[in-house]
């Protein structure tokens, strides 16, 4: 059964620079009345890189929301009429200084689909030459490589809790064992 709910009203509550935030008055399917709010976001990419030393690269910043330092694949916000694909390689070269030209897509993930229609376009990084960061003015981050095994370590330890990037490795996880290997 498809289940739908028809938007009778809504109103514009905050516009700010990344997200706008919605109210709507809905009719649910049993044709009683509910509103919703919905944060609007851009998109955004996320960016799995894995060396030739089998080094996974991530950056470690804070995040102000939850007062709190994540270690979290490289990402960013998609700019006004930028693929996603041309905003990972900016974002990529931006935050760790690699180049890479060889993007393998590993789909798009809705963060939090009860409240925000965000989506993040996961990739991974091949053939990757390394040149120098070109962080935003606001942007303080590290770089810091892991070893394989040590990130799925980190990951199960709870070291690692950023949702794009548990996605983004299992993905990599399952293509890499459906396709044997060649990814």
């Amino acid at each position: 059964m498809k289940y739908y709910e028809k938007e009778l009203n809504k109103n514009v509550i905050f516009q700010g620079n990344i997200i706008d935030m919605e109210k709507y008055d809905i009719e649910l399917p049993n044709k009683k009345k509910a509103t919703r709010e919905v944060i609007r976001h851009p998109g955004a990419v996320g960016i799995l890189v894995i060396d030739d030393e089998n080094k996974i690269w991530l950056v470690e910043q804070y995040r102000f929301p939850i007062s709190n330092t994540l270690l979290e694949i490289p990402a960013g916000k998609i700019d006004k009429d930028e693929s996603p694909e041309k905003t990972a390689k900016r974002e990529l070269q931006e935050e760790t200084g690699i180049i890479s030209e060889d993007l393998i897509s590993l789909g798009k993930i809705y963060t939090t689909a009860g409240f925000s229609d965000e989506v993040i376009y996961l990739y991974l990084a091949k053939n990757i030459t390394i040149s120098a960061q070109n962080l935003d003015e606001d942007e303080f981050l590290d770089i810091i490589k892991i070893d394989y095994n040590d990130f799925k370590n980190k990951i199960l330890s709870n070291e690692i809790t950023d949702s794009k990037t548990l996605a983004a490795f299992a993905r990599y996880e399952l293509l890499k064992q459906s396709q044997e290997g060649n990814i």
